[in-house]
């Protein structure tokens, strides 16, 4: 079993150089996963997740790949938890 890390919505600027609402927006765009819920009144992108978007990025890869590779991580969180 892994132990996940998480990125919490103030932090994802200095892991990512994009503002929170960037992040939001693509989420919205499904160009990334979208966050976990930590709690009652907190949460967390998994920072494996964003590692891979941002790879996937430096790779030169297109929105449509990106999009893929986002439909497959949150597929992954749940065949994970079966």
């Amino acid at each position: 079993m892994r132990l996940e890390q998480f990125i919490r919505p103030a932090e994802m600027p200095k892991h990512t150089g994009c503002a929170q609402s960037t992040a939001y927006a693509d989420v919205k765009a499904g160009l990334l996963p979208p966050p976990v819920k930590l709690g009652r009144r907190s949460s967390g992108w998994i920072a494996r997740e964003v590692a891979a978007v941002q790879q996937a990025r430096i790779a030169g890869s297109s929105e449509g790949e990106i999009r893929k590779l986002v439909a497959e991580l949150v597929r992954q969180r749940h065949t994970a938890t079966t």
